[in-house]
């Protein structure tokens, strides 16, 4: 579903639309340490990569941006502000999962260490990764905040919101009102890429998932 152009459109009557917008890299992304709610800046490769994407999501006029509070996930909203006149509403409501102990380990030492925790979350388990927050809780605090920015939208309006890969995709999941254990079939983000949800008759409709470059791993705390 990667990269389809029906969330360009900007046509009368369209309904709302809600991007989903993935920070850039950081120096974690690419050693794939987990960062969680560790404050990890923009690499300069991070920087590039929001100043393209910004362009892009600028051409889709919108109309409001709200962003998690880490500074990976603000500073990457910044370069879109900066074409869009736009303000930034920060909110520590969509930053990532918590995930405790597991924070600052690398994928290889998660693994080797906590295996079988690792495995239990990949099998669509509740696991409180690390001893952090469920997937459904981080869902719990990141929906209501999309939700409450989206219903102050005009009509067809277009809200971007930039926060971080394992939040985005669980917002995605209880706003398409998929059941918890199916969340893990949303694939990754990877750095700089969104997806667009638009409304439909029946609620909110996944319209692109991880569009906005050529296809490239998903480096972060959700593969």
């Amino acid at each position: 579903m990667s990269g389809t152009g029906e969330g360009a459109d900007r046509r009368p009557g369209r309904g709302r639309r809600i991007i989903l917008w993935r920070h850039g890299q950081t120096s974690w992304n690419v050693e794939r340490r987990f960062q969680g709610t560790t404050d990890v800046e923009l690499t300069e490769t991070g920087v590039g990569q929001a100043r393209r994407a910004a362009r892009l999501l600028a051409s889709l006029g919108p109309d409001a941006i709200v962003s998690s509070d880490l500074q990976r996930a603000t500073n990457t909203a910044v370069e879109l502000a900066a074409l869009t006149g736009l303000d930034i509403t920060r909110d520590e409501g969509l930053r990532e999962t918590y995930a405790g102990v597991w924070q600052g380990l690398t994928h290889e030492d998660i693994i080797g260490r906590y295996g079988e925790e690792y495995t239990a979350w990949k099998r669509g388990e509740p696991v409180r990764r690390g001893g952090g927050e469920l997937e459904t809780e981080v869902a719990d605090r990141a929906a209501p905040v999309v939700l409450r920015h989206a219903e102050k939208l005009p009509e067809d309006g277009t809200l971007v919101v930039v926060s971080h890969g394992g939040t985005i995709r669980t917002t995605i999941g209880r706003l398409l009102g998929l059941e918890a254990r199916h969340w893990e079939s949303l694939g990754g983000l990877s750095n700089c890429c969104w997806s667009v949800l638009g409304e439909g008759a029946r609620g909110w409709r996944l319209l692109e998932h991880n569009a906005g470059t050529l296809p490239e791993p998903v480096l972060g705390d959700d593969d």
